[in-house]
């Protein structure tokens, strides 16, 4: 394993705590890395609650969530979403799935979870909604196979999120830094903007432009976030 691999599994069991300890995995839910030496790899944890993954309980897969050794350790029945969604987007390095209580209702809502301040303007296009039942009638709600994974990822397309009905979201990343400061603060907006439809009244959301604009910005600053929520978790390690 060469150092740059090396250092992004580090960063990803880092992603795992940093989720958790912000509350958007819980026992359940997970985040994934392509491989930063083999772009038709990934690397996820085995099933395990994200707030206790170690570096040991990484697991390299192929694109077709396969693992790329022979694995007797009980694996995440949702891979598939992290398969499929590197397949489409090779421009996604990293994504998390959360089940996040505080966006679970903008899946099932006609309110659009939509940018209210500019820490969340990666949403400025808004979050399509992915609904299994639509292409597949009544499951589990759950991502089990190729064809439920390249569904969510046609639905995601081109955007940084995407809303599960009934179920949490997607969100993507260019890095895995950018992937968990959206989840991050796809949750503090969602939390936010429940807040300001309590208060009644029109809401002004962030017009897309200012959302893209906003997000090219606050990308260029990610070591910022980053390097406080390390700091935060440090000591579960």
């Amino acid at each position: 394993m060469n150092d740059l691999t090396r250092a992004g599994l580090d960063d990803l069991v880092l992603a795992n705590r940093i989720l958790a300890h912000n509350n958007v995995l819980d026992g359940f839910g997970h985040v994934s890395l392509r491989s930063p030496s083999n772009p038709e790899h990934f690397f996820l944890s085995r099933s395990l609650a994200p707030g206790i993954v170690t570096v040991d309980d990484l697991v390299e897969f192929d694109l077709a969530s396969d693992p790329v050794t022979p694995e007797t350790r009980k694996l995440y029945l949702e891979r598939y979403i992290h398969g499929e969604i590197y397949r489409r987007r090779p421009d996604v390095q990293a994504i998390v799935h959360s089940h996040s209580a505080t966006v679970v209702p903008f899946t099932v809502s006609s309110v659009p979870l939509k940018p209210i301040y500019h820490m969340a303007g990666f949403l400025a296009d808004g979050a399509p909604i992915f609904d299994i039942a639509e292409r597949f009638g009544p499951t589990d709600m759950l991502v089990t196979c190729h064809e439920h994974g390249a569904a969510l990822a046609e639905s995601l397309g081109g955007a940084a999120i995407s809303l599960m009905r009934g179920h949490g979201f997607v969100a993507v990343g260019s890095s895995l830094q950018i992937a968990v400061y959206r989840a991050i603060y796809t949750q503090q907006n969602a939390a936010l903007l429940e807040t300001a439809i309590n208060l009644g009244g029109d809401i002004h959301f962030l017009a897309p432009e200012e959302g893209r604009l906003a997000d090219q910005s606050i990308q260029t600053v990610m070591q910022r976030p980053w390097g406080l929520w390390a700091a935060q978790v440090q000591d579960e390690l």
